[in-house]
């Protein structure tokens, strides 16, 4: 029986990592996609509707699946809906619904008296009408991923030029303005089997200048038994609970605030590090869950007592250009840490400039032994390598 996963562009996670999960436990898999030109020669892909749950069934039907999933934002919901009509383990797909649409989480939460944020949704073409207190503020798209098009607002004025800038690129799209939610960001990644829940671990995120939210350098941080209680119980009211789960939150005090969450694996090669960090067939897992196994047969560690520590940077272009020359992948042990340098944008390629992580040129990471080590490490590491935009 087959694994089919739906996706919309090529991945990392999916090339790198769930194609060769998949061949590791001798599944044949296919890709369902809306782009099938866009993945490589070799890939095996199929052409299907994939934000449409009944097309996915339909593109199942010539050989019956074992497994659906995604590790898409966007198309979580609907594979879960496909998977559910198959009679699949998946994803609950009004949970899927909460984590990608901010308002209905922020809605959900309130409902259960957890973690109140003041938010207002502005829809396609209406003024953003927000109420006097609630700025300084955060605009994203309702649905949005990957920090593109959130920024933070101080005003009235700035708020409607922002308001104004997303939909000269996107009139379509419905955004909301909640409160700014200050303290230390980081996040709390799970697996789960719809009963029970394990941590994977958690990263301590430094981000880039405001007004954007482009993530710049995480360091290994696994969150302590207090904070993997009380973001337990927020996944609780949402209804997370099967598969990857990643989380977004800040610490303030002894308060946490939930920013967002993601119902899939870390992106931006993060799952990849994670890893190799941990020593654990990460996408087999997951893959595992979805074939119906507990969590209870996963091989997994206690981050806890990990005894090795992991910092990832990425460079960030600072301009809109073409990329001209890039120092590649690379691999090395410098002083006990091993260092590695991963493209994130193919040389030759003209983008613009966004202020999100669509703007990443590489993904540079460093496991040893200490943070002090790691971190010394991974800088010599990095004043060796260029990147040139003109």
């Amino acid at each position: 029986m087959r694994l089919y996963l739906t996706a919309l562009n090529p991945t990392d996670a999916v090339l790198e990592g769930f194609l060769p999960a998949a061949d590791a436990l001798d599944r044949p898999v296919t890709v369902l996609t809306d782009r099938p030109g866009e993945w490589p020669t070799g890939t095996p892909v199929r052409r299907c509707a994939v934000r449409d749950a009944a097309a996915v069934v339909a593109a199942t039907a010539a050989e019956p699946p074992a497994a659906l999933l995604s590790n898409s934002d966007h198309l979580q919901e609907a594979t879960a809906v496909a998977a559910g009509k198959l009679g699949l383990p998946g994803k609950d797909p009004d949970a899927a619904r909460r984590c990608k649409d901010k308002a209905a989480m922020r809605r959900a939460l309130a409902r259960a008296g957890l973690d109140p944020v003041r938010v207002v949704t502005v829809d396609p073409g209406a003024p953003p009408d927000v109420p006097d207190g609630l700025l300084p503020a955060v605009v994203k798209p309702r649905d949005g991923v990957a920090s593109e098009d959130a920024y933070l607002v101080t005003d009235r004025a700035d708020l409607a030029a922002r308001v104004a800038a997303i939909r000269r690129r996107r009139p379509e799209v419905a955004l909301v303005v909640e409160e700014y939610l200050t303290g230390d960001l980081h996040t709390y990644d799970t697996l789960g089997d719809g009963r029970s829940l394990a941590t994977l671990g958690g990263w301590h995120t430094g981000l880039g200048p405001p007004p954007t939210f482009t993530e710049v350098s995480l360091d290994w941080s696994p969150p302590p038994p207090a904070h993997r209680a009380r973001l337990g119980t927020l996944l609780d009211a949402l209804g997370v609970g099967f598969g990857a789960c990643h989380t977004e939150y800040v610490v303030r005090g002894d308060r946490i605030r939930l920013i967002e969450v993601n119902d899939r694996l870390i992106g931006d090669r993060m799952d990849l590090i994670l890893t190799d960090l941990l020593g654990v067939p990460l996408f087999a897992h997951v893959i595992r869950l979805h074939l119906g196994e507990p969590l209870a047969a996963l091989d997994l560690p206690d981050p806890a007592t990990l005894d090795r520590h992991a910092r990832v940077e990425y460079v960030c272009a600072d301009r809109s250009g073409r990329l001209v020359a890039a120092p590649g992948r690379r691999d090395t042990v410098r002083d006990g840490v091993r260092l590695s340098c991963r493209p994130m944008r193919q040389v030759g390629r003209v983008a613009e400039h966004t202020g999100t992580n669509r703007d990443y040129l590489a993904a540079l990471h460093g496991i040893g032994p200490d943070p002090d080590g790691v971190r010394a490490a991974l800088a010599a590491f990095r004043r060796e390598l260029s990147w040139t935009i003109t």
